[in-house]
């Protein structure tokens, strides 16, 4: 330690300022600095978020036509209209069926995907970069080059042209719901739009993955490509496979933007919140009725996440494994 001399007398050297004035005052307190950085979040968190659930929950009790401050009380009356309306059970039914087929084939090609490009020992930034480049696509921008420009229904529009090749006549894709071809439109937009984000989840987790037990296998013999796949890979892919099939079920049940623009005002392939879009803000503006339609469907993807996370292990320790 530093000494300083003064008339004979040796006495160590002062500390530093910083160490022995500690900083006072509201910049030196850590719960001050928290709520400085969290309150604009937790603000709008609370406004945009928390109080209008709040007040659809409880526009859902009242009879409120082309009103949000109703007086009339119906109690579940609302959800008892919007439960016999065939067109919001028939969008629930049919997109029930469209999750049970969106989810598992964006989940493999996702998967597929992250392996390709894991496997690649150069411009694997490249090619990365490439296929999540379609994720900063906006849906409704995406959905209108789909309509207008691969699958506008005549014989200039691209799919049209490559199957005219092939002596194919020209498809309505879009325009008739027998058969249903506008599932093919929607089902391509929306994996070419996801699969690239889920497909950077995949891709991080296999990084992770410990080089080791790939050396171990191959010591006890094991060959590479599906052995290894199955017992090593994909077991170490659990968490991060549960994590996205729980997000694709949810934004199946929340497909909205491409189902707006591609089809219209049709009555037909509508999903649950474009129907509550048109209840809700339609010529009837029944906004109880389309609050209603709202609980039920966060109700129903709830329930839906929570058996699907309990099926496949989410939250489990690794020591209940």
């Amino acid at each position: 330690m530093p000494t300083t001399t003064t008339r004979g007398v040796t006495s160590p050297a002062p500390a530093k300022a910083a160490e022995a004035r500690p900083r006072r005052g509201l910049r030196g307190s850590r719960t001050f600095n928290f709520w400085l950085f969290s309150a604009p979040f937790l603000i709008g968190l609370a406004v945009f978020v928390y109080v209008p659930i709040g007040w659809s929950l409880y526009l859902s009790f009242f009879e409120a036509r082309f009103t949000v401050t109703p007086s009339d009380f119906v109690g579940l009356g609302n959800y008892r209209e919007i439960l016999s309306d065939s067109g919001f059970t028939g969008s629930l039914g049919t997109f029930t069926v469209f999750a049970a087929f969106i989810v598992p084939t964006t989940w493999a090609l996702s998967l597929g995907l992250a392996l390709l490009v894991n496997r690649l020992r150069f411009m694997r930034a490249f090619y990365r970069s490439v296929f999540f480049l379609p994720t900063a696509c906006s849906y409704v921008a995406a959905s209108l080059i789909w309509k207008m420009s691969l699958f506008n229904g005549v014989r200039f529009g691209l799919a049209n042209t490559v199957l005219g090749l092939f002596g194919v006549d020209n498809t309505a894709w879009l325009a008739n719901p027998d058969p249903p071809w506008y599932w093919l439109v929607i089902i391509t937009a929306r994996l070419w739009l996801q699969s690239g984000f889920y497909m950077i989840l995949f891709l991080a987790a296999l990084q992770n993955i410990p080089q080791e037990l790939y050396e171990a296998a191959a010591i006890d013999g094991a060959k590479r490509g599906w052995q290894t796949f199955r017992y090593i890979t994909l077991p170490q892919l659990r968490a991060t496979s549960t994590a996205v099939v729980l997000l694709l079920l949810v934004a199946a049940y929340q497909a909205f933007d491409e189902f707006f623009n591609l089809l219209a005002k049709t009555t037909w392939g509508r999903p649950p919140l474009v129907e509550l879009y048109y209840t809700a803000l339609g010529q009837d503006q029944n906004y109880g009725k389309g609050s209603a339609g709202a609980v039920v469907l966060t109700v129903l993807i709830c329930v839906v996440t929570l058996f699907q996370g309990r099926i496949m292990g989410f939250g489990r320790g690794e020591e209940s494994k």
